[in-house]
């Protein structure tokens, strides 16, 4: 995710516990989907379409504080 942030995302996860939980929380969600999709579990179409909701919302907060860190630091 974000492969092209990855030095700032790493100096995020660091420094903001938060972020970092943000992060992890986004993994997570990303391998469970994942798994269902890949038949290694199974959720309904509705559940499994609020993961995904869950997973894009997070990327979205964890993007835009990786354009905040950027735009803070001058990158």
């Amino acid at each position: 995710m974000l492969h092209e942030y990855r030095d700032i995302i790493s100096k995020l996860k660091q420094e903001d516990a938060h972020f970092a939980k943000m992060f992890e929380k986004h993994n997570e969600l990303d391998e469970k989907i994942d798994a269902v999709e890949n038949k290694k579990d199974f959720l309904t179409d509705i559940e499994l379409e609020k993961l995904k909701k869950e997973k894009l919302l997070l990327k979205d907060k964890i993007y835009a504080k990786v354009l905040e860190y950027k735009k803070e630091h001058n990158l």
